[in-house]
């Protein structure tokens, strides 16, 4: 196998680096220009795509919490109102009449689950809030390319 020796690029301040004091060093070609605005943009959509991954999983974490709220309500609701009762009743029915003592559970379990239903709804809606929109940045990230390409076609037609 042979290897071709490759040279290590220029240091800065070095002859032949871009970053001399005020001497212009050798442009880069249209070729090396275009490749750089490539891996730019690659990178922005990238990076996009990984902000509505880390948007998206917040979402449906919001979602499924708010979901299991409003699961245990109903599961508290159905064996509360068939378990506990009975025996609150007849507690309840040493002071009050045996009426009386039903609807003054019934209405303290419902009071309950209102509430557990409430903080449900309320988790569903802020994880409905929280939709990523990826188009937006895309667009952000298109308007700078276009000016920053805009921006140096009006740099290299003053040098000509």
């Amino acid at each position: 196998m042979s290897e071709t020796p490759t040279t290590p690029p220029p240091l800065p301040g070095a002859p032949g680096s871009y970053s001399q004091g005020g001497a212009r060093g050798p442009q880069p070609t249209i070729g090396e220009l275009i490749a750089r605005i490539s891996e730019n943009i690659s990178g922005l959509i990238q990076g996009e795509i990984d902000l509505a991954k880390a948007k998206g999983k917040r979402m449906v974490t919001n979602l499924g919490l708010g979901a299991a709220l409003l699961g245990a309500a109903g599961v508290l609701a159905l064996f509360a109102l068939g378990i506990l009762l009975g025996g609150i009743v007849h507690l309840l029915a040493l002071a009050l009449p045996l009426w009386a003592g039903y609807l003054i559970v019934a209405l303290v379990l419902f009071i309950i689950v209102a509430i557990l239903a409430l903080l449900g709804v309320k988790r569903l809606k802020k994880g409905r809030s929280d939709v990523p929109a990826p188009q937006e940045g895309l667009r952000s990230s298109a308007e700078t390319v276009k000016s920053a390409v805009a921006s140096g076609l009006r740099k290299g037609g003053e040098a000509l």
